[in-house]
């Protein structure tokens, strides 16, 4: 499916897909988190997309607004672009993913974020919602945006601040009214750093932690199998995974644990399909020293 180019003066849009594609497949299939939490969002946003236009809001509120909340490098962004993609897949139609980046509003000026963030809510938005294609749109890092008013610090023009988490949460009341096929996914490294109003808002809030044990072991297995077809030390591979779950090891740098093994060996860059469970567990080991030396 095309990405679609983005109308020029757009502001904090930094991409517009057109989904399902197959491409984004692995964004669900391979982010490992809890089963009854991926079945939960994709009912959840299954019902939200399909059904939410004909539902009143005082009989059922529904705010169009999921929140996954949960420390740096646990899949959040990844697992809302998948579910955007499986939903389109079970509707059997088109969905666009709107992807917003927080940070692009500007805060220099007094009010200008404020104007920036009613204007995406207010009419770029409404405007794709207009072309008649269901729309989920990802609201990442969020805390950016939607910055809690209670903690604003004054020597970051809490003004400022106020202004425009008040325009983001007016403008996700405004998309709800008027833009039922448009459902939100929000991400959030510090739920704390959340405005109260925004959390409360949502629909539904999933927390997603570090990987436990059982988590990092399938993470391990599904990226050395994308390098090697030769048999695992299982009882290495396990111990292994206990240690990085006990070390609250994010699923970012489970994967990337692999990748770091290959550069401490100039064999396995020529050849990764050489790689073993005990060059993983060296190099694990190997991290650990350097990062308790550095601390």
């Amino acid at each position: 499916m095309p990405v679609i180019a983005i109308p020029p003066g757009i502001e904090g849009i930094v991409g517009i897909t057109e989904l399902p594609d197959p491409a984004w497949a692995d964004r669900w299939d391979r982010i490992v988190v809890a089963e009854d939490l991926k079945e939960r969002l994709l009912n959840y946003m299954v019902f939200s997309l399909r059904h939410r236009g004909r539902l009143r809001a005082v009989a059922l509120p529904v705010h169009g607004l999921v929140i996954l909340s949960g420390p740096p490098g646990t899949g959040k962004t990844t697992l809302a672009g998948g579910l955007a993609d499986r939903a389109a897949q079970q509707l059997g139609q088109p969905v666009l993913f709107v992807d917003i980046n927080p940070h692009a509003f500007p805060s220099q000026l007094l009010g200008e974020s404020q104007r920036s963030v009613a204007r995406l809510f207010e009419r770029t938005l409404p405007d794709l919602a207009a072309r008649g294609i269901l729309t989920v749109v990802l609201l990442d890092e969020v805390e950016a945006m939607a910055v809690n008013r209670s903690g604003a610090s004054l020597e970051t023009n809490p003004v400022d601040v106020h202004r425009a988490t008040e325009a983001v949460l007016a403008g996700v009341d405004h998309v709800a009214r008027t833009c039922p096929g448009v459902t939100f996914i929000a991400t959030t490294n510090h739920r704390a750093g959340v405005d109260v109003a925004f959390i409360s808002r949502a629909d539904l809030v999933e927390e997603i932690d570090y990987p436990d044990a059982a988590a990092v072991h399938a993470i391990l297995v599904d990226t050395l199998r994308e390098l090697t077809d030769r048999p695992l030390d299982e009882v290495g591979l396990r111990a292994l995974a206990d240690r990085c779950a006990a070390s609250q090891v994010d699923a970012r740098q489970v994967r990337k644990l692999v990748l770091r093994a290959i550069c401490d060996r100039r064999d396995l860059a020529v050849d990764p399909s050489g790689i073993s469970v005990l060059d993983l567990e060296q190099t694990f080991r190997a991290g650990r020293g350097r990062l308790e030396a550095a601390t």
